[in-house]
Order: structure tokens, then C-alpha cells, then sequence
């Protein structure tokens, strides 16, 4: 990630570097002051895992959009089309991941994450960096529908491995620290979003 050079005779200031470069070469609105903050819920939204499951999603082949790790709370955003939170519960639904208990975290209007600033303590920093192309153009974010529209990643089958990973991850904690899941414990309900991340799709769907 490169961040826009400050003018000539001016020293050089990562905040503000990374202020403007997140406004001007992407278009993202930020919360304009420290510690600085990505807006939700404009140009994209952003789907949250704790950091085991996230790190498990990133190791799948399963494309995404970018990807930011908070240190702070030790989670990672994917990055996701504006407008995709309020499709999540949905999407969930249809996935049958809707009554099975998921650490996930969804923003969208009115949501922030901790922008990645090259300065430290560092409290976020970029896994997989969003790349701008032309001027203008929003780096590839997951959207609705199979196979995603042009370059961009398809939403459902990132959904699918997000909730996987994180059902994984809360049952393996679970048998970690020697105790059962509340009521008797969760099933380990892989449903149609494992057969989805693994590229097939369910009889029922129709698009």
C-alpha cells in the first residue's frame, strides 16, 4: 500500500499521509481525526471474525475484498459491497447458519473500523491491502450472487466460510477450555455453507 508523498518542504506525517490517501485515492470518508477511523456503510461495509476464525477464512480458497486485522480487539474486517449488511441475516438464513450461534459482526451505516496508519503502536494494520485501480473505481468488494459480478468476490460463498470457520472456532475454544457449549452444545452444523465454499450449491437455490 503506497500512501500519497507529502509536498515538497513539508515533513512527512503517516497520520495525515494516511488521512489523505484513504480520501483522495480510494474515496473512503474517514473520521478525519486520531486515532483515525474507516466510515461503514459508504463505500463499503465490513464483516468482523475473531481472529482464529478470520486467520482460518484467509487460509481457505475463497476469494475476498480487502482485509483489516484490529490488534486492539483481535478481530479481522473483510471488507464487503455497501449495502451487503442488511442482506446478511438473510443470507444467513438461506445459507442455514440463521439459528446457530456465529461471533460474527456486521457494519454498515453509521459503523467504524480502525484504519491502518504506518505508525506505531500500530492499532490495525492491512492483511490483504485494498489495491485502486483506475481513479474512481472501488477496489473489488464481495457482492451478492454467485461467482460475484466482474472481478469482485461473491459474497455468499465468503459468508458461507466466515460462518464455518467461526461455528469451527467457537466449538474447538469450547473443548479447549473443558466445558460443553450452553445447552448441551451446538451440533457441528457445516450445512450448505460448507458445500458452498467447496463450490457446489444447494438443489433449492434459485437465482
Amino acid at each position: 500500500m503506497s500512501f500519497v508523498h507529502p509536498r515538497p518542504g513539508v515533513p512527512a506525517d503517516p497520520w495525515c499521509q494516511a488521512r489523505r490517501w484513504y480520501e483522495r485515492a480510494l474515496g473512503w470518508p474517514t473520521s478525519g481525526e486520531a486515532p483515525l477511523e474507516l466510515l461503514t456503510g459508504v463505500r463499503f461495509d465490513a464483516l468482523g471474525l475473531p481472529l482464529d476464525a478470520g486467520a482460518a477464512v484467509l487460509g481457505r480458497p475463497v476469494r475476498t475484498g480487502p482485509v483489516a486485522f484490529d490488534a486492539r480487539a483481535r478481530r479481522l474486517w473483510f471488507l464487503l459491497a455497501a449495502g451487503s449488511a442488511d442482506e446478511l441475516p438473510e443470507l444467513l438464513d438461506w445459507l442455514e447458519w440463521g439459528a446457530v450461534a456465529l461471533d460474527l459482526a456486521v457494519l454498515g451505516p453509521g459503523g467504524r473500523i480502525a484504519a491502518p496508519v504506518p505508525t506505531g503502536p500500530e492499532r490495525a494494520v492491512w492483511v490483504r491491502p485494498p489495491r485502486p485501480g483506475r481513479r474512481g473505481v472501488e477496489p473489488p468488494l464481495p457482492v451478492t450472487g454467485l461467482g460475484g459480478e466482474g472481478d469482485a468476490p461473491d459474497l455468499a460463498r465468503l459468508v458461507g466460510a466466515a460462518a464455518t470457520e467461526a461455528h469451527r472456532a467457537r466449538l474447538l475454544r469450547a473443548r479447549w477450555a473443558r466445558r460443553r457449549p450452553p445447552g448441551e452444545g451446538q451440533p457441528l452444523a457445516f450445512s450448505y455453507a460448507s458445500r458452498m465454499s467447496a463450490g457446489t450449491r444447494p438443489r433449492s437455490l434459485t437465482l
